[in-house]
């Protein structure tokens, strides 16, 4: 039997892992799409509202995510299942936040790098490789979580592609077993979209501005939150 897949995208209050908690889930396993907004324990900020157009005030009537039958119902999905979200480590620790456990997953954000070997994505939003891969949906809203999850299964499908043409001696659940391994791991980030050096290759850079490197890995660690940066400014560093 396939595994079967959860795509998944959620809206939250803000972008802080420990303190910001779920306003809207969005999911989809089969045919069966489910979308819901849930009253969250913390405000809304403001940074969150003008990306979502979720206010407080549009919530305000709505249940708790924490015991709501869909928590329940997602919980026990997950328990079997195989979630895929895009930035994977950001929802997972929301759904953590809400009490929710997550044994397996696909990143799409880690699994795009890696499958970019000729780096010749410039970004890996999951809007940009929307556009880059050509998917081709109407009527999509971005930044909303069910227009957000039929464009994670899109992209999904066209990553899979991707996969399965450079294995096409490959089964399925070899290649979805695959996606879970990259997925766990650290990403290694080949370029940065960022400061003085935009555009250029981390592996460039640490030839020639180790030093920055070193002050981009303080100020990493400091925050705390982005492994993949983390583990990259590390390999390059030879900390590793």
């Amino acid at each position: 039997m396939k595994d079967k897949l959860i795509f998944l995208d959620t809206e939250t209050t803000g972008n802080d892992l420990e303190k910001d908690r779920l306003m809207q889930v969005c999911y989809k396993i089969d045919d069966k799409l489910t979308v819901k907004n849930f009253k969250p324990p913390v405000p809304i900020s403001i940074k969150a509202m003008s990306i979502t157009n979720i206010t407080n005030k549009m919530v305000e009537n709505e249940e708790p995510f924490v015991d709501s039958e869909t928590s329940k119902e997602l919980s026990d999905l997950l328990k079997e299942n195989i979630l895929v979200a895009h930035n994977a480590k950001f929802d997972i620790a929301m759904l953590n936040n809400e009490g929710l456990n997550v044994p397996q997953y696909i990143c799409t954000l880690r699994l795009a790098r890696y499958l970019d070997e000729k780096q010749e994505i410039p970004e890996y939003n999951l809007q940009f490789l929307r556009y880059y891969y050509d998917v081709d949906l109407e009527n999509i809203v971005a930044h909303s979580a069910d227009g957000d999850v039929k464009v994670l299964e899109a992209v999904f499908g066209h990553l899979y592609k991707i996969a399965k043409a450079k294995a096409p001696d490959t089964d399925y659940e070899d290649i979805i077993k695959r996606m879970v391994d990259i997925s766990s791991k650290p990403s290694i980030i080949k370029k940065f979209v960022f400061g003085k050096h935009i555009g250029s290759l981390v592996e460039d850079v640490a030839k020639i501005d180790a030093g920055y490197l070193e002050w981009l890995l303080k100020q990493k660690e400091i925050e705390g939150t982005d492994e993949d940066w983390i583990y990259t400014l590390k390999f390059y560093l030879n900390k590793i």
